[in-house]
C-alpha cells in the first residue's frame, strides 16, 4: 500500500510538478500549462480493471485554455495528443505514487482511437489509466496500461497499451 493518499488536488498536482512531492530525481509531472488535469479522485496500485492499479482524474475545461486560440484559429480544438499525454502523465504518476524511484517517460503506445473532440464549450474531461502491467525489476521499472477520456460523460479517446517507464539516470 502506498503512503500517499488516493486523491490529489490541485496545488498537490503542482508539488509534484515542482518535483516536491515524491522527491527530487523521481516521478513528476509536468508545470502548467502541459498539466493535463485539476485533480486526481482516486489511484491504486490494485483497483482497475485488470487489478493492478488504476487512476481517475478531471481536466476543467474552459474557453479561456492555451491551445483553444492556436488550434485551429476560427475552429478551436484541443489536440487529441494532449488527451494522451494527459493519460501517459497519470500513468508515470501512479508508478511515482506506489514509491518507484527514478524519472518518468513514455515509452509508447500501441493503439489510439480518437472518436470525439474537445472543443471550447465542453466542461470536463474525465482521464481513467487501467494497469494491464506494474514491474520494477532490478534493471526495470515499467507500467502498460489502458486508458480512456471521456468529454462530459462521452467516451473520446480510447487507447491501448501505453507503456511508461522511470530510470534513475
Amino acid at each position: 500500500m502506498s503512503a500517499y493518499p488516493t486523491s490529489f488536488g490541485k496545488e498537490d498536482l503542482l508539488k509534484c510538478a515542482r518535483g516536491e512531492l515524491f522527491g527530487p530525481g523521481n516521478a513528476q509531472l509536468p508545470a502548467p500549462p502541459m498539466l493535463m488535469m485539476d485533480r486526481i479522485t482516486d489511484i491504486s496500485a490494485d483497483g482497475g480493471l485488470h487489478g493492478k492499479g488504476h487512476v481517475v482524474a478531471e481536466f476543467d475545461i474552459t474557453p479561456e485554455l492555451w491551445f483553444f486560440d492556436c488550434h485551429f484559429p476560427g475552429n478551436p480544438i484541443m489536440p487529441g495528443c494532449l488527451g494522451l499525454d494527459g493519460l501517459w502523465q497519470l500513468t508515470g504518476f501512479n508508478l511515482g505514487w506506489r514509491g518507484w524511484q527514478g524519472r518518468g517517460y513514455a515509452l509508447g503506445v500501441g493503439e489510439v482511437k480518437l472518436t470525439g473532440m474537445v472543443r471550447p464549450d465542453r466542461k470536463m474531461l474525465t482521464y481513467k489509466v487501467d494497469f494491464t502491467k506494474a514491474l520494477q525489476t532490478r534493471r526495470l521499472t515499467m507500467g502498460v496500461a489502458d486508458g480512456i477520456v471521456e468529454a462530459d460523460g462521452e467516451v473520446i479517446y480510447v487507447v491501448k497499451d501505453m507503456k511508461v517507464a522511470l530510470s534513475e539516470s
